[in-house]
């Protein structure tokens, strides 16, 4: 059957009937991985299944009737297993995939992006992100449309998150609201689950009362979904009105007890409260207690007709927030209990329950089992809903080809940051399709880390036209900045969370608005720790991006220790997703750039990390072969070759390399043979060492015994030797060399917060200097 041709009556009796079968599966579920199967070590499987009860109206009429192909959903964390019922119905979720939910292989515990297969959206889990993703995405979504860089045939949609009222407690989701207002964000709608209960109480009532004032005041449209059908009839009758007087002045926390109490609860504190008023105790002489209940239960988001009345009414692009009233656990035993959260029904409530929806054993999955409209009526309506139209709507997007090489500046002195500007600055003076493609994006350090050109190359990125005032004015800056539509920079404020929940926006564009980005993000490296929740959340969705991180370490000496980062190369290590580097000379960055960007488009490739110094730094006069290349791609090469046996080398990475060069020099007097190594990447080299450790280690299959890159550079080297390691970083980093081959490491690096100062005196008060170098190998030997 068509959508549209069915009668509102018959419609919404659908509705009701899949809101019963989605709570039933999203409870039974959760019940099956808790209950039923085998529990090997003992946890607590846990599933929250009343904070998936809060939400099975809203979305059962999101998916089963409003929402269209086009429109992308982040779910509530919490409540993934009614998005995997919905799933389910829609034919896109296998039944064994529910009944391993929460174990290996099966249904994710939070929607997930690459490891889920019913066609997620956004991946949800750390609360607040997946709410922040839908705003970024409709900025990206409008930044397609504008430049028309995807088919031309795809229409807007609407971006929406599911929002639990307690992940408004996340900072970050108020700094997307106010970077949202400052580039006019459009067709996002936000669904706040008001259950008004947290993980661990009740939610303040004043704390919630100024929420709608706070969207309002960046622009939105604000829709409270309040009271349900029954409840608006109860309040037209006389009296009516000291009943919702009542209501509205209930603190959050009675109002959950009363829920819990059921209805003598309700009407004991009713007759308390209000029996001088004689429409209020007709009322009540009318309604049983279970009438009752229902009745003083019937809040807006649990009223099928008041949510489809609500969404329906909103056909502009106007960023709406729609503030829905629910009851935590409403249908379930514990429903409005302040410890429900993690609440688990017993046999005995699932039982109750099962009878209840008019499930028989064995039927637990029937996709109809218990409701009163017959299958195939049911399932016709299924196959017509907007959403489902198209069956998976993941897009794809084709490759952006890499010229063979990149434009490299020709400066006899040069800082690999300056280097990265003056790369993009000639790729933007070019007409092709990377530059095209590529679109950048910083918290308002666009020019202190090197972006300046670039933005006055290709202009800001904004909905409208507007001019460069200083331009205007004809006072001079070196900034041309002319915000278009045709722009290719997003500026952001300062709040490195948004800036990776935009870089995970435009990281995905190619499979969610099916247009290939290249984006490419800089901040100064220490504050990759400010966004590091953000940065993971990016990655574990598989966004596709270059995150360049300059000035780093110590080496940015006046600054002082609140700007210099320590463990930042830790992070590129240790940050599934993200391929780090650190390249000394701007001839490797110029090659690790065109690489991060084929790589940022490999089927198995992933996002990079370039730590770039702002030390600028004699560039050495060669021509890199192809195989040098290949080696800066793989990690790391021998500035210096060792000879065979040799027992020492050094080993040093990024902006300290004139360091190690000049303590080369006068190890080889004593040392004859002694080696240096420069590294680019101690990720790329650690992470390909231990693949092919564990390829060794199988015992089917044929075994690739290839040495892996580290371990064919570390070979020319005595198994005794020792290796003197040094980096503007923890030591840690390249501690782990030692374990390729049992060789000693003497390893150099900074452990504690730096302090201003000039390069000389803070290597040498760190111990990163020549004399430094030279001390650790006299020591290693």
């Amino acid at each position: 059957m068509a959508m549209t041709t069915l009668a509102p009556v018959q419609r919404l009796r659908l509705l009701r009937e899949l809101e019963r079968k989605v709570l039933w599966l999203s409870a039974w579920t959760i019940h099956h991985a808790n209950h039923l199967r085998p529990n090997r070590d003992g946890l607590k499987v846990g599933g929250h299944q009343a904070s998936c009860a809060s939400l099975a109206t809203v979305m059962t009429a999101l998916y089963f009737s409003v929402l269209r192909p086009e429109d992308r959903v982040a779910v509530k964390p919490h409540a993934s297993p009614v998005f995997h019922a919905i799933q389910y119905l829609f034919g896109h979720q296998t039944q064994d995939k529910l009944e391993r939910f929460r174990s290996l292989g099966g249904a994710q515990s939070y929607p997930s992006r690459t490891k889920d297969v019913d066609d997620v959206d956004f991946s949800t889990g750390s609360v607040g992100l997946g709410v922040a993703m839908t705003l970024f995405s409709s900025i990206v979504q409008d930044y397609v449309r504008l430049k028309n860089l995807g088919d031309g045939n795809r229409p807007t949609g609407r971006m929406v998150a599911l929002v639990g009222d307690a992940e408004l407690d996340e900072g970050n989701v108020f700094e997307a609201l106010l970077e949202g207002w400052k580039h006019d964000v459009r067709n996002l709608w936000w669904v706040i689950d008001y259950n008004r209960q947290s993980l661990d109480g009740v939610v303040n009532d004043r704390l919630f009362g100024r929420v709608a004032e706070m969207f309002e005041l960046v622009g939105w449209r604000v829709i409270t979904l309040k009271y349900g059908k029954l409840l608006e009839t109860a309040f037209a009758l006389p009296d009516g009105e000291q009943l919702r007087q009542w209501i509205d002045a209930c603190p959050n926390s009675l109002y959950s007890a009363l829920v819990f109490k059921g209805g003598a609860g309700w009407r004991e504190a009713l007759t308390r409260d209000l029996n001088q008023y004689p429409g209020v105790r007709r009322i009540l002489d009318q309604h049983d207690d279970a009438a009752l209940h229902r009745l003083m239960t019937n809040l807006a988001g649990h009223d099928m007709q008041a949510v489809l009345d609500a969404f329906e009414g909103v056909t502009d692009d106007r960023p709406t927030c729609f503030i829905a009233y629910t009851i935590k656990g409403q249908g379930l035993p514990f429903a409005g209990h302040k410890d429900n959260h993690s609440g688990l029904m017993t046999l005995d409530q699932m039982a109750s329950f099962r009878k209840g929806m008019g499930v028989a054993d064995g039927q637990e999955w029937d996709k109809f089992a218990g409701l009163d409209v017959k299958a195939p009526e049911l399932q016709a309506f299924l196959d017509a809903a907007p959403f489902n139209a198209e069956g998976r709507r993941r897009t794809e997007a084709p490759i952006v080809a890499i010229p063979a090489a990149l434009p490299k500046p020709n400066d006899k002195k040069s800082s690999t940051q300056e280097g990265f500007g003056k790369i993009l600055n000639a790729i933007a003076a070019e007409d092709s399709e990377l530059s095209r493609r590529i679109v950048t994006t910083s918290p308002d350090v666009t020019v202190s880390t090197n972006l300046g050109a670039w933005v006055n190359r290709r202009g800001l990125w904004a909905h409208t036209e507007a001019e460069d005032v200083f331009r205007e004015l004809k006072v001079v800056s070196a900034q041309l900045w002319r915000k278009t539509p045709r722009g290719q920079h997003i500026e952001l404020g300062i709040a490195e969370n948004n800036l990776f929940i935009q870089l995970a926006a435009l990281g995905l564009s190619h499979e969610i608005f099916g247009a290939r980005l290249l984006p490419i993000g800089t901040l100064y490296d220490p504050f990759i720790a400010r966004g590091l929740d953000a940065l993971n959340y990016a990655c574990y969705q598989d966004a596709r991006f270059m995150v360049v991180a300059t000035p780093s370490g110590v080496t940015l000496a006046p600054e002082g220790g609140a700007h210099q980062s320590i463990h930042s190369p830790l992070i590129g290590i240790g940050q599934p997703g993200l391929l780090s580097y650190e390249p000394a000379h701007v001839d490797e960055l110029a090659v690790l750039m065109r690489h991060g960007f084929e790589y940022m488009q490999q089927p198995k490739g992933g996002s990079i990390y370039l730590r770039l110094s702002t030390r600028s730094l004699a560039q050495p006069e060669r021509l890199l072969t192809l195989e040098q290349e290949k080696d800066i791609v793989s990690g790391g090469y021998w500035y210096a070759p060792p000879e065979q046996g040799a027992d020492v080398a050094i080993v040093a990475m990024g902006a300290v390399t004139p360091e190690a060069i000049a303590a080369h020099q006068s190890v080889v007097r004593d040392f004859a043979g002694a080696g240096l190594l420069v590294l680019t990447s101690p990720d790329r080299l650690h992470s390909d060492w231990l693949a092919q450790q564990r390829n060794r280690g199988r015992t089917v299959g044929q075994i690739d015994r290839t040495p892996s890159p580290v371990e064919r550079l570390l070979a020319p080297l005595s198994r005794d030797a020792r290796l003197v390691t040094v980096l503007d970083g923890h030591p840690l980093a390249l501690s782990w060399l030692g374990s390729v081959r049992g060789q000693r490491v003497v390893p150099l690096g900074i452990e504690n917060f730096g302090q201003s100062g000039d390069i000389p005196d803070l290597y040498r008060t760190y111990r990163l200097d020549a004399a430094a170098i030279i001390d650790a190998v006299a020591r290693a030997i």
